[in-house]
């Protein structure tokens, strides 16, 4: 069986009030030639396909033309799960005209599909977070486990259960006790997959991604998936990564699109999975293109920004602009540069005072704990602190084991 995985497609995204439609179209014409091309059985769509509980129409009329076309007419069969900026409701609301096309979706870790003839494929077990299903010759049991936020996760272990006690388990272990529970499905004889939108503990996230977990609650460990689990399809995390501790086999296919500028140093991709029952799966990464740049231009003073956006004016890029001065940047000039320029998405002044802050900041990254703490201990109290004093900050800071002739 061949697998396409994607995720965090984040449809009608806008970058400082600009729409990204036009990019996301462009990237959905290529993503269904991707799957035409590669001749997929299943594509896995990992969460997030909207930035909003609540999208634009023409959010949804792409989405679904796409599912459409992918489909085509049931031939593939699409799996589709809800992250934490979908509606789970509104996600699903359309699987009656969904299911002959061969689109499965699934809002929340409790939800259940109809057993039935999905396209040209055939579910014959469904049950909260599981579906095993038919597709040619193939059968899979795939795990699937929509966007699980504390209320969701409960619902799904706790069905009919009041005893508060039996719910003061942290977060972790209740997915440990979730994950147990669908392992229990996999078999020798199946391909067995498991989908998630979740952030994993030791994976990278870009930055633009808004957090799902609150003071740490929402991470699990790696260590905790199902061990029979052939490939792990994670959504969540923007930036393409292996999940450590995982033997390659769980992955973050990111975003499609570079959507923020914490993002434009990493290459945009899709996973493709080649995986038999009883076997390891073999995966290969399949890089995007960008299709509308975000740059950073960084100009010594005013005319060189001005030159510069004469240059690239004809070019398509997204542009925060950054321009070293003491002196206020008229509404004129910025006219002017967004005139040349329409795709300037921010004009920074950057003041000396600012240079020299960002120096200190830089500076103070490259210094020790101990070499931090005697600078602001001299800057506080015009002396340098005593042996004893540094001794008990440095225990606080590192530990009891804390070796002083060491350090």
């Amino acid at each position: 069986m061949r697998i396409i995985h994607t995720a965090d497609w984040h449809l009608g995204k806008n970058l400082e009030g600009m729409s990204r439609l036009e990019e996301q179209a462009e990237f959905l014409e290529d993503f269904i030639r991707i799957v035409e091309e590669n001749r997929a059985d299943l594509v896995i769509i990992a969460g997030d396909v909207y930035d909003s509980f609540t999208p634009s129409a023409k959010a949804e009329i792409l989405f679904y033309n796409t599912l459409k076309r992918l489909s085509k007419d049931g031939e593939r069969l699409i799996l589709v799960i809800a992250g934490n900026h979908d509606s789970p409701d509104r996600l699903v609301a359309a699987w009656p005209l969904a299911q002959p096309h061969g689109i499965i979706m699934l809002g929340t870790p409790k939800s259940t599909v109809p057993i039935g003839t999905y396209g040209r494929h055939e579910v014959i077990k469904s049950e909260p977070g599981i579906v095993e299903v038919i597709i040619g010759e193939e059968k899979a049991v795939i795990a699937a486990i929509a966007f699980p936020s504390e209320k969701r996760l409960n619902e799904v272990l706790y069905l009919g259960t009041d005893e508060d006690e039996e719910k003061l388990e942290s977060y972790e272990a209740r997915m440990i006790q979730l994950f147990t529970e669908l392992e229990k499905n996999y078999r020798d004889d199946t391909i067995n997959l498991l989908v998630s939108h979740i952030f994993v503990m030791g994976s990278e996230e870009s930055g633009s991604e808004r957090s799902i977990q609150l003071g740490g609650s929402y991470l699990i460990n790696s260590s905790i998936f199902p061990k029979k689990a052939q490939y792990i399809a994670l959504g969540h995390v923007h930036k393409p990564q292996i999940v450590p501790g995982t033997d390659g086999k769980a992955r973050y296919s990111g975003s499609p699109i570079h959507y923020n500028k914490t993002e434009i140093n990493f290459t945009k991709s899709v996973e493709r999975i080649d995986v038999v029952a009883g076997q390891e799966a073999v995966i290969e990464r399949i890089a995007l293109p960008v299709y509308k740049p975000i740059e950073v231009w960084k100009c010594e003073n005013y005319s060189e920004a001005l030159a510069k956006c004469e240059e690239k004016k004809g070019e398509s890029s997204w542009v925060y602009l950054e321009i070293k001065t003491d002196e206020y940047i008229r509404e004129d000039q910025i006219k002017e540069l967004k005139l040349l320029k329409k795709d300037i998405l921010s004009i920074r002044p950057i003041t000396s005072e600012d240079i020299k802050r960002e120096e200190m900041i830089n500076d103070h990254r490259t210094q020790s704990f101990e070499e931090l703490f005697q600078a602001f201990y001299i800057k506080q109290n015009k002396v340098e602190p005593s042996e004893e004093t540094k001794e008990t900050i440095y225990k606080l800071y590192y530990g009891e084991d804390y070796d002083n002739e060491a350090n």
